[in-house]
């Protein structure tokens, strides 16, 4: 899992950790910064997809013009805190399949002139053992011309030790160094390993914003991952309903989200078409498809299809996600994304505007939630954990911090006690 991200004159950061556990919750204002830490999250999610850099934030297209990657929010020179031409993003990793400990990567991304995106240093560090690089001035062929220190450069022993040694290879400033290891031929499997565990981490992350219109559309058979607006919704339902037990989950927590008394699923087939659909069996035998379904119902089904589905990506990141919830039924999203989140090591990372979503929070997911917030007078934004503003963990208790939340009493807070800037790390 991504045990923390730290940005680094990102848009409109500093130098700004956000800690992240199971569930992260991300509050603030409008216009704080709140967006600017999901585009930092598309960034690594376009990196796992090996695209190049202008790919990531210009966009990538396929056949006909389809888009196969939307472009990031922003010019090319907004990238990068105003007046700098980098930023950096460090992430750190724990708990991926064959490696041990955590693993920390770090990229610097310069941005020049016509929109060019260069990486300028680049960091694998996996328990003591690294790899760097250091790009070589813009200009010169970015492979053949590269002298040593510009090269990615494999130190198979631990960073304080004076024997240093391993292979150098030639590699590409105009996407990840991460992405080019697997091709290096002299490259020791245990890098090759600790380097795919990141691109997987990174590749496997999803970002819904489910569209009710997307929701309530028939599926092609066999399409069994849920789309980012939430196309194919009945076959992915579909595909959960095969198992007895996860079949009565779902209608269990539907019955509890909603004043409809379940009975089953159904997926009719359309004759003409091949397209499955979505119909919902109460007791009472009346059936309700999905064009008839509240569209807070469709968002919920959505939320337990990516949930509870077949093949859960590793990470997903929701906007706004109390968006279509009746604020009395929001508790029991909660309650799903708590206990899915602890029991199959899925992350889920949102922002909220609801009061109600931090008044029912757990212990563990107060812990990992955080506060963005723009200073009095000030452009650039802060990321603060909610349990180290004053006195938070009594308030929670005694006043709630949905309350503090909507009374704007966390912003003053940090108006207060925030000093000169330093360090979060």
């Amino acid at each position: 899992m991504i045990a923390s991200i730290r940005l680094e004159n990102f848009k409109n950061f500093v130098k700004e950790r956000l800690g992240l556990g199971p569930f992260t919750v991300i509050v603030g204002t409008n216009a704080s910064g709140k967006s600017n830490i999901r585009d930092a999250f598309r960034f690594l999610h376009g990196i796992g997809r090996g695209y190049a850099l202008a790919e990531i934030f210009g966009g990538k297209y396929g056949p006909g013009g389809q888009v196969e990657w939307g472009p990031m929010r922003g010019a090319a020179n907004e990238m990068a805190r105003f007046g700098h031409e980098s930023f950096s993003i460090v992430t750190r990793l724990k708990g991926l399949n064959g490696t041990k400990g955590s693993i920390r990567h770090t990229i610097e991304v310069g941005i020049g002139n016509g929109a060019e995106f260069r990486v300028t240093k680049e960091e694998l560090v996996e328990n003591g053992y690294e790899a760097t690089y250091t790009s070589h001035p813009p200009g010169s062929d970015p492979v053949r011309e590269q002298g040593d220190d510009d090269h990615l450069l494999l130190r198979m022993a631990k960073k304080n030790e004076q024997r240093k040694y391993g292979d150098r290879l030639a590699v590409r400033p105009d996407q990840p160094a991460l992405t080019q290891i697997q091709s290096a031929k002299r490259v020791t499997r245990a890098y090759k390993d600790g380097a795919q565990a990141i691109i997987d981490s990174f590749a496997s992350m999803r970002f819904l914003d489910l569209v009710p219109d997307r929701m309530q559309q028939p599926s092609f058979p066999g399409q069994t991952v849920l789309g980012n607006s939430g196309e194919n919704l009945p076959t992915v339902l579909q595909g959960i309903c095969a198992d007895e037990s996860r079949r009565e989950t779902l209608a269990e927590w539907t019955r509890e989200l909603t004043p409809m008394d379940v009975k089953d699923f159904e997926f009719p087939v359309d004759p003409t078409t091949g397209r499955i659909g979505l119909a919902i069996r109460e007791t009472n035998n009346r059936a309700v498809s999905a064009y008839g379904a509240s569209d807070g119902t469709l968002r919920f089904l959505a939320m337990m299809a990516a949930l509870l589905g077949p093949n859960p990506a590793r990470l997903y990141f929701f906007e706004e996600i109390e968006n279509g919830i009746h604020p009395s039924r929001l508790h029991l999203l909660t309650d799903l994304i708590e206990t899915q989140t602890a029991k199959s090591g899925i992350q889920v990372v949102t922002t909220t505007h609801s009061s109600e979503l931090l008044t029912m929070m757990s212990d563990s997911t107060f812990n990992d939630a955080s506060v963005v917030c723009r200073l009095p007078d000030d452009a650039e934004a802060i990321i603060r954990p909610v349990s180290d503003l004053p006195r938070a963990e009594k308030l929670r208790k005694s006043q709630g911090l949905g309350r503090l939340l909507a009374s704007g009493w966390m912003e003053d807070a940090l108006a207060f006690t925030e000093g000169a800037a330093g360090d979060p790390e």
